[in-house]
């Protein structure tokens, strides 16, 4: 029973971690924030098993995990008052050509990464941009004028 307890900690404390990091950041990974991934799942996966290396543990932890994968996509899909805390909500970053630069802000994106995401789908410039999304998936949507 400690195992699934401390798979619990260990999944709510990813998900945590993984919605304050911020969308943006997940969506373009360099190769130091794979690690850093990696680095934090191996720490994870040891604050979580201890020292039990056994296929009960292995399946014991792996079944946890999945299962509240699953709830937790399932609570986002069931219940829609959840989902801004689970999924977080689309954010409006160009409004008619003008940059938004307080949810810029927020979402640690420069007008620099801006230009470029509108660049690699064809817009020249911000100006000729209606609307301008961050999308929970970390990319950017663009409707143009």
């Amino acid at each position: 029973m400690d195992l699934v307890l401390r798979a619990i900690v260990g999944f709510f404390f990813v998900l945590f971690i993984t919605r304050v990091v911020g969308r943006r950041e997940l969506s373009s990974l360099e190769p130091f924030d794979l690690i850093l991934l990696v680095m934090l799942g191996d720490l994870v996966q040891q604050g979580i098993t201890q020292n039990d290396f056994s296929v009960t543990g292995m399946m014991l932890v792996g079944g946890t995990v999945a299962l509240l994968t699953v709830l937790v996509s399932y609570s986002s899909f069931k219940f829609p008052v959840m989902r801004p805390l689970l999924e977080g909500e689309p954010v409006i970053v160009v409004q008619d050509g003008e940059p938004l630069m307080r949810n810029l802000g927020r979402n640690r994106i420069t007008l620099e990464e801006l230009a470029a995401a509108a660049r690699l789908q064809g817009i020249a410039q911000i100006a000729d941009v209606r609307w301008a999304v961050l999308e929970t998936s970390g990319n950017i949507s663009f409707i143009e004028k």
